[in-house]
């Protein structure tokens, strides 16, 4: 199929079911992934070198499965109200889901490639999907229709941001590039190739954007002009997630070496604050909760952990045998005001409800 063939966009999904659960299991364990039951959970600050062990009680509540999807789930954005989000993934659909009702909307686009990348304008009520082949394809919700396709990279977009600010948005390319776009015509401004091998994930805050790239580097650019500033090597293998700390001074990195890394603004340049082993396997995706209180990892090793903001502890390791998670590498994260979803190869959407009791 052309890589520039327009989508289809529907008014019905094909079949999806949605399971939901209300069931609570809570565990204890220890930073060598051993486990214990218990009414809490023990965590520690891996920048001492004895434990800081303390208990904090925290309820995990499965409260759905989003289930429809042919392939492995990779992108996840919220939707137009707080209770809706999309899905795309590697069966080049993408869905619009109801937390609420747990049922798909009547939306559902036919894309033709596999998606990677999902990004809701909101002011603009637009929706953008990157794809394998390299395009950025740009909705119209309210029309429902696709209104353009911006051919930006040569490789897969595996990541799209956006500044209302600026009015510009950002995308991130297997082939090792970042594209700088305008949200006001819709064009491609410039891109900027950065390294050789895949860029996964980039953020965007205070006028900078931070790119995890896979030569294991962080880049730090301008919003308006993509001009580098303080960058830095993030990771002993290729750096996949990165994320600004809500606290402004801070920019928490993810790596295929499976560490969760801690960098603070100081001088000028970043500095590790702190390291880290974090999950089994790479990690894929970070995101912070909307009150900036605690943030979650998703990896390869087919989990999400969940962390204090403040002190970086880890507060919980939501897997298949405790908490009926994930079979399969978990690809993606979105963190909305009803619940943390995950999103993985196992074709599944799950939602949790996280509350932290002190």
């Amino acid at each position: 199929m052309n890589s520039t063939t327009p989508v289809t966009i529907n008014t019905i999904v094909p079949l999806f079911i949605v399971i939901g659960f209300g069931w609570l299991k809570v565990k204890i364990f220890s930073p060598g992934f051993k486990t214990h039951t218990t009414n809490g959970y023990l965590t520690f600050h891996a920048n001492v070198s004895w434990p800081n062990l303390y208990i904090c009680p925290m309820d995990i509540k499965k409260t759905g499965e989003f289930k429809g999807h042919s392939g492995p789930v990779y992108a996840l954005e919220r939707g137009n109200a707080p209770f809706l989000f999309f899905s795309g993934g590697s069966d080049k659909f993408i869905a619009l889901w109801n937390l609420e009702s747990r049922q798909p909307e009547k939306f559902s686009a036919r894309m033709p490639d596999i998606v990677y990348s999902i990004c809701h304008v909101r002011e603009k009520n637009l929706l953008l999907a990157g794809t394998a082949a390299g395009n950025i394809h740009v909705m119209d919700l309210a029309s429902r229709k696709e209104i353009k396709i911006l051919q930006v990279h040569k490789g897969p977009v595996f990541d799209i941001r956006y500044s209302a600010e600026q009015a510009r948005f950002y995308s991130a390319s297997a082939d090792g590039s970042v594209g700088l776009s305008s949200l006001e015509d819709l064009s491609a401004l410039k891109v900027k190739q950065l390294c050789s091998q895949k860029i996964r994930n980039l953020d965007v805050a205070q006028g900078n954007v931070a790119v995890a790239c896979g030569d294991r580097s962080v880049r730090v650019l301008d919003c308006r002009s993509l001009e580098e500033g303080a960058g830095f090597e993030a990771h002993a293998m290729s750096c996949n997630a990165v994320k600004f700390h809500p606290d402004g001074n801070r920019l928490l990195t993810g790596g295929k070496d499976a560490y969760l890394n801690v960098w603070k603004m100081e001088d000028g340049e970043w500095k590790m604050e702190r390291s880290v082993p974090a999950h089994n396997y790479a990690i894929y995706s970070i995101v912070f909760s909307p009150d900036g209180k605690l943030f979650a990892t998703a990896s390869r090793d087919k989990t999400v952990k969940v962390w204090d903001a403040d002190t970086f502890s880890v507060l919980a390791r939501i897997n298949k045998e405790k908490f009926d998670g994930h079979t399969h590498s978990v690809n993606k994260l979105l963190w909305l005001d009803a619940a943390l979803l995950s999103a993985g190869d196992d074709r599944v959407v799950m939602a949790w409800k996280i509350t932290r009791s002190v």
